[in-house]
């Protein structure tokens, strides 16, 4: 191994850590999207509320919280999440946050509820 190698594999492994670092994040952040969209879709067929919970909450990351929020026009679903960073002295955990609406159905009542995990 010479001395230029030495030096450079490092920083390739701390390259290639941040890289998947960030494939994960995104993933995650898609999730996250998927999420709020799926129990929106439940709140718009009308679904109870714990069924939109459930829809959100079996597609959310691991981890994740969600937030719904029914009134008579709109139900709201906030997903958030957090990414931790290979190496967390050189990154901050990335928050992640994603939120989808959909109008209220008649029978659907109103209320709000936050969920985590």
């Amino acid at each position: 191994m010479t001395a230029e190698t030495a030096v450079a594999f490092p920083a390739l492994v701390l390259i290639l850590a941040t890289a998947m670092w960030g494939v994960s994040a995104a993933a995650a952040q898609v999730a996250c999207v998927d999420a709020a969209r799926a129990g929106a879709r439940a709140a718009a067929r009308g679904e109870p509320m714990s069924e939109v919970r459930a829809a959100a909450r079996s597609a959310a990351p691991s981890g994740a919280s969600v937030w719904i929020h029914r009134d008579s026009r709109i139900t709201r679903v906030v997903v958030r999440a957090t990414v931790s960073p290979p190496v967390r002295s050189l990154f901050p955990p990335l928050k992640l946050r994603a939120q989808a609406a959909a109008a209220t159905e008649p029978e659907g009542g109103t209320q709000t509820t936050a969920a985590h995990g």
